[in-house]
């Protein structure tokens, strides 16, 4: 199967409260330069040449704050490096409020052909609790300016558990986004991360601690609404219409090799996890003086990230064929979770329970 690229671009106009990603306030263009300049240099020293890829994913950060022109040139030094497929998947992460009809339609003239866009939620005094930096029209209009610069594949990131959002709340942020028909949904469960402002405005009192009950039945409602809406749930939190399913991200699931350029970039190869430099600066100095910012490199234990990564999966794992490969036995791991209605057994493959998806984390401990 032809490989991955993914690019990470850090800049954002602000930082949302609840993020823990590698990112950089957005001030200047000459910082975007030395950036985007360490970022071709990076690309250009990769070791091999001519490896088949056939998904391209700008992640980040807020990669639709470069303009056309670096974009363009980041694509030419993948093309320069890499066997591109002419059908390849190009995604661009984008944000509401920092495009233009001229950007989206230049951004869709160089090959990008599907968008991974940050709505989070239509409801404002969440999106202010997200210090998100956009208001609900924002996102309509972003979606309607992708539409008529001809992007016919389109996701939308929604984000449920925030605190004091009501299952009202949530309802209308589904309603909506199914009314705009995008064809591809990621609906995440909110993560609280230590250090980050919504982590310590928890922390401190100031803001209600989520309902982890109310975000349960929450989830349950998003598979609900959603299968009557003709998506087809493939992994935990990602849903499609047929045809649709992210084929980059689908890699990461099946362990298959993507390889990461950028500050915090992460790769694997087929053999080897490794990730870059966190920090920007930092990140920038390294590719400049040596063409690499490897910071941490490391063999995965293949039989446990498979089986709950293929777990993430709607269609689970093939148990026979997975204790044939990795010459272990899963019986007493399946005995355990299938008496807590954790996973279920059909056709010979292992796979989540809609419990086991709420619990998700709890049944990949037992392959760890």
């Amino acid at each position: 199967m032809p490989a991955g690229v993914y690019l990470h671009i850090p800049f954002c106009k602000s930082r949302c409260s609840y993020c823990d990603f590698a990112t950089d306030v957005y001030r200047s263009g000459n910082a975007v330069k030395r950036y985007v300049s360490a970022l071709i240099k990076e690309i250009s020293s990769f070791r091999s040449s001519n490896v088949a890829i056939d998904t391209i994913y700008f992640g980040g950060g807020t990669p639709s704050l470069l303009s056309p022109h670096h974009i363009e040139s980041v694509l030419e030094a993948v093309g320069r490096q890499f066997d591109v497929s002419h059908d390849a998947e190009i995604t661009m992460e984008m944000n509401p409020a920092t495009v233009t009809a001229e950007s989206l339609a230049a951004y869709r003239d160089l090959g990008v052909n599907r968008a991974s866009f940050g709505v989070q939620t239509f409801n404002e005094r969440d999106l202010k609790l997200l210090a998100r930096g956009h208001d609900a029209n924002d996102a309509r209009t972003t979606f309607r300016l992708l539409r008529e610069a001809g992007f016919d594949n389109v996701s939308f990131d929604l984000i449920a558990g925030l605190p004091g959002q009501s299952m009202d709340d949530w309802r209308r942020n589904l309603e909506e986004a199914v009314a705009m028909a995008p064809e591809h949904l990621s609906l995440y469960l909110l993560e609280i991360h230590e250090g980050t402002p919504l982590g310590e405005q928890l922390r401190a009192g100031r803001r209600p601690l989520p309902d982890e009950d109310l975000a349960a039945e929450m989830y349950e409602l998003m598979i609900d609404t959603l299968e009557a809406a003709g998506y087809k749930q493939y992994e935990i939190s990602n849903f499609a219409k047929p045809g649709f399913e992210s084929r980059h991200n689908t890699k990461y699931w099946r362990m298959k090799a993507v390889y990461g350029f950028g500050v915090s970039a992460h790769s694997f190869d087929g053999r080897e996890r490794y990730a870059n430099e966190r920090d920007t600066a930092a990140y920038v100095t390294k590719i400049n003086a040596r063409g690499h910012a490897e910071v941490y490199r490391e063999t995965p234990n293949y039989a446990s990230e498979t089986a709950f990564l293929g777990l993430r999966l709607n269609n689970g794992i093939d148990v026979e064929l997975h204790q044939s490969i990795f010459a272990v036995n899963l019986a007493s791991q399946i005995d355990s979770l299938t008496s807590n209605g954790l996973v279920e057994m059909i056709d010979g493959r292992m796979r989540l329970t809609r419990r086991g998806m709420l619990f998700s984390n709890e049944v990949f401990a037992e392959f760890v």
